[in-house]
């Protein structure tokens, strides 16, 4: 099973970073689900669309959701040059403090994304 990751395609910011990832990965080992296009996808995981766009998810090889840090850990494990990343975490037991970090940086996103509400967009 290929770990997928939910992401704000409408956010520049996000966008940015995760075109990023997707270029580096040439092998498609991670399926890049685009919150603001793919409902259908968020609802089969049970995921809504509010809480993906406060906090970036990803399921795992596992089946498991993965929440912020955790979920870049996932997305990492599968990059080359960013595998190294993910270890470094790991052994330097930072995800919790890193995980607060962006936390605050997601919240502050989302309410400067999401000012007049973030309802999903209609075709």
């Amino acid at each position: 099973m290929r770990p997928k990751l939910f992401y704000d395609g409408g956010c520049p910011l996000c966008r940015k970073e995760i075109n990023h990832y997707i270029k580096i990965d040439r092998k498609q080992r991670v399926e890049w689900v685009d919150i603001t296009r793919e409902q259908a996808l968020l609802e089969a995981q049970g995921l809504s669309f509010s809480e993906t766009m406060r906090l970036i998810h990803a399921v795992d090889t596992n089946g498991e959701r993965q929440i912020g840090v955790p979920a870049f850990l996932v997305v990492w494990d599968q990059l080359p040059g960013y595998r190294w990343l993910a270890r470094a975490v790991r052994a330097t037991r930072t995800t919790r403090p890193l995980n607060w970090l962006y936390y605050k940086f997601a919240n502050w996103r989302y309410e400067r994304r999401c000012k007049e509400g973030c309802a999903l967009p209609r075709d």
